[in-house]
């Protein structure tokens, strides 16, 4: 399973109009090969660098697993937002204090519908994932405040 988008390279850096600094809103995202097994995906776009601890920028599940793309600025079709570190459901983007910080865009692939509830937060949804991840993909960007 692989995870890419035409906005940024693996490991590259994410462009100012997906983060804090421009439009906030979430860069174009390609799937492929999702495991044949999968009965819906979850996407999690996560900074382990800032200050406090990781912060989630985004977290996404129930989302069909015949999806081949998320469009740039639009939610996933039929997935659930959960609740992020903003506080609220829905993308926010990149906003670093200090220096430069790495944002994963994570995506799994399970092998069941989760059943939990809207207000749900990242920890939540990673205790539901629990012995239902079938397949894995990660894709890396940096962002550095101007």
């Amino acid at each position: 399973m692989k995870i890419t988008s035409s906005a940024f390279e693996d490991n590259q850096a994410i462009p100012r109009e997906f983060t804090c600094d421009g439009g906030d809103k979430n860069p174009a995202l390609v799937i492929d090969g999702v495991h044949p097994s999968a009965k819906s995906l979850v996407f999690i776009v996560d900074d382990p660098d800032a200050p406090g601890g990781t912060w989630t920028h985004w977290v996404v599940w129930n989302n069909k697993p015949t999806i081949k793309e998320i469009r740039e600025g639009e939610k996933t079709e039929g997935g659930v937002e959960g609740i992020t570190s903003f506080g609220h459901p829905g993308y926010g983007g990149p906003c670093p204090h200090n220096g430069m910080h790495r944002y994963f865009f994570k995506l799994y692939a399970l092998d069941t519908i989760l059943n939990i509830p809207l207000t749900s937060t990242v920890e939540d949804v990673a205790e539901a994932m629990k012995g239902y991840i079938v397949a894995d993909a990660k894709l890396m960007g940096t962002y550095t405040r101007k």
